[in-house]
C-alpha cells in the first residue's frame, strides 16, 4: 500500500523551492533550465518500456511526474497557474475529446476515433490561431521541441492531409537519389576549397527529411528504426572490444580491414546467439 500521496509530493516540492530553507539547486531553477531534464526523464520512461523493466518504469514515471510538479510549482510562484489548474485542463481536454465516452456521440472503432480525435484537435488549433489574430496553418501544433526525426514525420504527415505529398514510396526514393547527388556536388566543392559548410548541412538535412518520408510511406517509425540500429551497432562493437580484450589487444591497434573482419564475426555470433535464445 502506498505510503505517500500526491499532496505529499506537492509539499516536498514547495519545501525544496522554499526561499529560506529550500535546496539551493532547486531554488535557482527556472522553466528553461528544467526543460532538458523533463525531456530526459521522458526518454528514460521510454527506455524502461523498451527493456520491459517494470521496477524501473515505476521509478522513471515517478521522476517524470516530479518534473510536472516542478513546473507547476514554478508557475504557481509566478502567479500563472498551479497543479490543480493542470488537472483541470487535462480533465477538460479528455472530456471534450471523448464525446463517445462522456457524451452522446457514437464512434464505431479505433480508426474512427483517431479521425475524430484529430479533427477535434484541428478545431482547437484553428480556434487558437484565430484568437491570436493569425491565419490557421495545417502545421500548427507541431512542437519545435520534438526530436528532429519525429518532427519531420509530423510536418510531412500534416502537409499530406491537404495533398502535398508524393504519390508512392518509389518517388520518395527518387527524391533521395536527387538529394544525394546535390549533396555530392556540395561535398566536391568543399573538397576543392569552397566555404560552403552551410550548404553541405542543408543538403544533408534534405536527405534526412526525405528518408523520414520514406519511413512514413513504409509505416516505419524512424526513431524506433534508428534506435534498433544504434542498439545493434553497440552490441556488435562491444563484442569486437570483448574479442580483442580476450587476446590482450585493442581496437585502435587494428587496421580497418581487421576491424571489419571482427565486425562480421560479431554479427555472426550475435545472430546465432539470438536464434538460439528464440528456440
Amino acid at each position: 500500500m502506498a505510503q505517500h500521496s500526491i499532496d505529499d509530493l506537492l509539499t516536498i516540492m514547495r519545501q525544496l523551492r522554499d526561499p529560506g530553507n529550500g535546496c539551493p539547486w532547486d531554488r535557482e531553477q527556472d522553466f528553461e533550465s528544467i526543460a532538458p531534464y523533463t525531456i530526459e526523464e521522458a526518454y528514460e520512461v521510454s527506455q524502461a518500456i523498451t527493456d520491459k523493466d517494470m521496477p524501473s518504469l515505476k521509478d522513471e514515471l515517478g521522476d517524470l511526474l516530479f518534473q510536472v510538479i516542478f513546473h507547476a510549482q514554478m508557475a504557481e510562484e509566478a502567479g500563472e497557474f498551479d497543479f490543480g489548474d493542470i488537472i483541470d485542463a487535462i480533465c477538460g481536454k479528455m472530456l471534450r475529446r471523448h464525446p463517445h465516452v462522456f457524451g452522446d456521440a457514437t464512434i464505431e472503432d479505433a480508426d474512427a476515433q483517431t479521425l475524430a480525435w484529430e479533427e477535434h484537435k484541428k478545431r482547437e488549433r484553428d480556434e487558437k490561431a484565430r484568437a491570436e489574430g493569425r491565419v490557421p496553418s495545417v502545421l500548427d501544433g507541431v512542437a519545435y521541441g520534438y526530436p528532429a526525426l519525429m518532427r519531420s514525420v509530423k510536418l510531412a504527415k500534416r502537409a499530406a492531409t491537404v495533398g502535398f505529398d508524393w504519390p508512392d514510396a518509389s518517388q520518395v526514393l527518387d527524391k533521395i537519389k536527387e538529394e544525394t547527388i546535390e549533396l555530392a556536388v556540395e561535398m566536391a566543392d568543399a573538397k576543392a576549397g569552397a566555404d560552403n559548410h552551410d550548404k553541405v548541412e542543408s543538403e544533408l538535412g534534405d536527405i534526412l527529411f526525405a528518408y523520414t518520408n520514406l519511413a512514413r510511406f513504409l509505416k516505419v517509425d524512424p526513431e524506433r528504426a534508428l534506435r534498433g540500429t544504434n542498439r545493434r551497432f553497440e552490441q556488435r562493437f562491444r563484442r569486437i572490444e570483448s574479442i580483442l580484450a580476450a587476446r590482450g589487444e585493442r581496437p585502435q591497434d587494428k587496421t580497418l580491414e581487421e576491424l571489419e573482419a571482427l565486425w562480421q564475426q560479431a554479427k555472426k555470433e550475435l545472430r546465432h546467439e539470438s536464434q538460439a535464445a528464440d528456440r
